[in-house]
């Protein structure tokens, strides 16, 4: 079984002001798919808090990290930036597929900023803050982040195919 951190970005919600909808429908899905929510948190849109939070979670060996927030154009959204601030190399096939598959959805989905990436051997991905969209990009997702997570920890079988 592999673990995870969900890190939700919300000034409001970081004062209790708003509940945290999307952080549930994260541990929802993951566990649909077999990885077990470890960590759970909620930071306000602030750089260094959610990269800290990114680099003290990867650093202790949780597989993946799903943050929900802050990938708009709004001034305040500073996800993208804070993540790309722990990040050895980025993935972006997960970000390109959500957009795509969101694109279908609504044209409002070319407005994320959200990026995917790798420190160390914990996968990181930005996910937009609505529950609605949080579901969508999941459901593009999820089917890639169990072989994901087996090649990076090494445990992938060959993938290729005859």
């Amino acid at each position: 079984m592999f673990t995870a951190g969900v890190l939700t970005i919300s000034d409001k919600g970081s004062r209790g002001e708003r509940r945290d909808e999307s952080g549930q429908v994260i541990q929802r899905c993951l566990a649909a798919i077999g990885i077990e929510q470890k960590q759970h948190d909620i930071v306000p849109d602030e750089r260094e808090a959610i990269s800290a939070k990114l680099r003290d979670w990867a650093d202790k060996g949780l597989d993946i990290v799903i943050t929900t927030g802050g990938t708009g154009l709004a001034p305040r959204d500073v996800t993208p930036e804070a993540t790309r601030d722990v990040l050895d190399r980025e993935a972006p096939g997960f970000a390109e597929a959500m957009r795509k598959h969101s694109l279908d959805i609504t044209p409002l989905a070319m407005l994320s900023r959200a990026v995917s990436g790798i420190r160390g051997r914990t996968l990181i991905i930005n996910l937009p803050g609505s529950p609605k969209a949080v579901s969508e990009c999941l459901e593009a997702i999820a089917p890639a982040l169990p072989h994901a997570l087996e090649t990076l920890k090494g445990q992938a079988a060959e993938c290729a195919r005859e």
